[in-house]
């Protein structure tokens, strides 16, 4: 009798996370004709549907959502048998998929590329951007191997590793460069800028600001901080970036950057990975590659 296959598991696991076949086959770098045909081939294998197949997307069966977490599962057990296999013969070689918040990423990952490819030139990073919830899952679904991130992220499941810390800038327009710094409180009655909802940075500016329960009416959001800095220089407001941005951002814009008054805000950026992670001890070595690449804005956590 034939067997299920962890090529189908993988094109299942695929199709559950992202409910698209084109999409899905994207993901798995095959056709999409070839990976309906192996979806009906586990379908069969299993005895019953696993997908409804709609106009635009497909949802999950009974058995198709019982069967997604144990997929994972399988796959990100694997996974970590691989790397088990790589890190025992060859250490700091073959892939490494890393993630990094988009408030991170332009600032420590080129001078992290080039450090990392020098001390380990058989190491391969593939580093993923996007927001701490997304890296968060794919670290969980054993899609990443690790992430820098804003800590905490307290999951049970996951290591931390503080690496460095940094305040909170805050930038107006060149115009206000004399003025006295406002407080927390006054933040609360201007015009702030912050990213858009997903970021972690905006909770914690939203935090120091006083604003937890809800952000004002007349908040106005961007998607990068050098929209926000760009926005504060033709007057629209003010927003607060991490210090390590700040000679990036504000190099060419028309704004002033002021430190805040004590207690100023700060956050902590450190790595994390799985704690069952058969690479834990090369990401204990790699994350103290990222305290030297650190920006000279940051202080060491």
């Amino acid at each position: 009798m034939a067997s299920v296959t962890l090529r189908q598991l993988r094109y299942f696991e695929a199709l559950a996370r992202l409910r698209h076949f084109g999409r899905a086959a994207e993901a798995c770098a095959i056709s999409q004709p070839a990976l309906s045909v192996q979806m009906k081939e586990l379908e069969a294998l299993l005895g019953a549907p696993l997908v409804e197949r709609g106009a635009r997307e497909i949802r999950l069966t009974r058995l198709g959502e019982a069967l997604a977490p144990r997929a994972r599962d399988v796959l990100r057990a694997v996974d970590e048998i691989e790397d088990l296999a790589r890190a025992s013969q060859r250490p700091f070689a073959g892939r490494l998929a890393l993630g990094v918040i988009p408030t991170v990423a332009p600032y420590l990952l080129p001078a992290l590329m080039t450090e990392l490819a020098r001390t380990w030139p058989e190491l391969e990073v593939r580093p993923r951007e996007t927001v701490t919830g997304a890296l968060v899952r794919d670290l969980l679904d054993g899609r990443l191997d690790a992430a820098i991130v804003a800590l905490p992220i307290s999951e049970p499941a996951l290591v931390e590793t503080p690496l460095l810390r940094e305040e909170f800038l805050l930038v107006r327009p060149q115009a206000d460069a004399g003025r006295p710094v406002p407080s927390a409180d006054s933040l609360r009655e201007m015009r702030l800028l912050l990213l858009e909802e997903g970021h972690c940075f905006r909770d914690q500016a939203l935090s120091f600001c006083g604003m937890s329960s809800g952000p004002p009416r007349d908040l106005m959001e961007g998607s990068t901080l050098a929209t926000l800095v760009q926005m504060v220089a033709v007057g629209i407001g003010v927003t607060l970036i991490p210090e390590m941005a700040a000679p990036v951002e504000t190099a060419s814009a028309a704004v002033s950057v002021a430190r805040l008054s004590e207690p100023r805000p700060t956050r902590t950026i450190g790595m994390v990975w799985r704690r069952s992670s058969p690479l834990a001890d090369q990401l204990e070595r790699i994350a103290a590659q990222v305290r030297r690449c650190a920006p000279a804005e940051a202080a060491p956590a």
